[in-house]
């Protein structure tokens, strides 16, 4: 039986330098539980807080995560990664020089005799025409090269105040626990669709809402995050979601303000 681990929304870069070594540092516990368990890893999207990926130049801060990966990989470990909406701007450095299999929309796999369909779930609300459409401006090619015009230093500094704005206000409980409740409505319907398709598991993150929902004949399924849940999944027989446990106290206290 083959195991897979599934992991999501961790956002590297998004912390504070202190919480972003402490984060590092678990990250690779989790990776070397990975590697030892000789599964495949699934990355449901925003592994990244903000990834800009130049012709010869990437975001710096993530080595030893890279080097890891790149170990996973080398050890015979196939690592999937779903690209997300922070971190949709990949070009080739993962498949090429890591061994990482990229999927720039969603990923449709068979484990141990199970259907998924594996998507990050930005987007999928049918009222939100506006992001749509930004989307579709924001991933398209021509968009991408003109971005890639500025110097690299302005560039991700730029892209990385847009992630913080973003994330300022989509943490805006007060206003937006609505729009909130609609996107998970809209992302549970899209996964009911998946599974009277023949799907037995979709998986997504985005949400920062760990869960797994009975929906038919198939479950639904969301991550979670690494930025306040600290979570992952499990497959072998049946889906689990699983709490990350922390070296210590200290880091958990740390990594959970």
């Amino acid at each position: 039986m083959e195991r897979a681990f599934f992991i999501s929304d961790v956002h590297l870069g998004h912390g504070t330098k202190e919480s972003e070594r402490a984060k590092q540092i678990e990250l690779l516990r989790f990776l070397d539980i990975v590697g030892q368990s000789s599964g495949k890893l699934f990355i449901v999207g925003d592994f990244f807080d903000v990834w800009f990926e130049y012709k010869l130049a990437v975001p710096k801060g993530f080595v030893r995560v890279l080097g890891k990966l790149a170990e996973l990989v080398d050890s015979g470990v196939e690592v999937f990664y779903v690209l997300g909406n922070h971190d949709f701007w990949v070009r080739n450095y993962f498949e090429d020089e890591i061994g990482i299999k990229v999927f720039k929309d969603d990923l449709k796999v068979e484990l141990n005799g199970k259907k998924f369909y594996i998507i990050h779930g930005d987007g999928l609300s049918k009222d939100d025409i506006g992001y749509k459409v930004l989307k579709k401006i924001l991933r398209n090619g021509t968009s991408i090269f003109l971005y890639s015009l500025f110097h690299p230093d302005l560039g991700l500094k730029l892209a990385s105040a847009f992630s913080r704005k973003s994330r300022e206000y989509s943490t805006n409980r007060a206003s937006v626990s609505e729009n909130r409740l609609r996107e998970e409505k809209s992302m549970i319907e899209f996964a009911q669709g998946k599974i009277e398709d023949g799907f037995d598991y979709v998986v997504m993150g985005h949400l920062h809402k760990p869960g797994i929902k009975k929906l038919g004949d198939g479950y639904y399924v969301n991550i979670g995050d690494w930025l306040w849940n600290f979570t992952y999944g499990f497959f072998e027989t049946e889906f689990e979601i699983k709490k990350w446990e922390f070296t210590s106290d200290e880091v958990k206290k740390l990594l959970q303000k």
